[in-house]
């Protein structure tokens, strides 16, 4: 049970509540045929929130999450990933643990759009497990920003 004290303190010292609008953020370019639409850059855990866009026949490289467990709600289309045999379709919620490597295709002609809640890196692999680039909150959130500034975009502050 929280004290009234401890909910002055929570009003006083924690960060507020935000309501987004996603049609305000930018779709930015991530790799072909890939995009994301970030919702929330966590600095201070390490985690970051984004919409995945990924069209017909497209692909994420395969990479592996180290350092925290992956989250994903899927909104529209489907997807798999080529080391399962499983597809997420639209309502379907997906766990993955740290150090899971996977490549996640979308097949056929509709375009997926899935919720993704992330923590840590994602290392991106060669076919020798070689890492040739990774990603983190500050790296997307980077993405965000220069995106958005090349295409004359103000960007909202998503640190949150």
């Amino acid at each position: 049970m929280t004290t009234v004290q401890g909910l002055e303190t929570i009003a006083r010292f924690g960060l507020p509540d935000r309501a987004i609008n996603s049609d305000e953020i930018p779709w930015v370019p991530q790799g072909e045929g890939v995009w994301f639409k970030p919702l929330r850059f966590d600095l201070v855990n390490g985690r970051w929130i984004n919409l995945l866009k990924v069209t017909r026949d497209g692909k994420v490289n395969r990479h592996r999450h180290s350092g925290g467990q992956v989250l994903g709600f899927v909104i529209k289309g489907s997807w798999r990933y080529l080391e399962r045999e499983w597809v997420a379709r639209p309502g379907t919620f997906v766990y993955e643990p740290p150090g899971d490597i996977h490549t996640l295709v979308v097949d056929g002609a509709e375009e997926m759009q899935t919720l993704f809640m992330l923590e840590g890196v994602i290392q991106y692999l060669d076919d020798d497990d070689n890492i040739i680039y990774q990603d983190d909150v500050f790296t997307k959130m980077e993405r965000y920003l220069s995106y958005c500034r090349a295409q004359g975009i103000e960007p909202l502050d998503l640190r949150y």
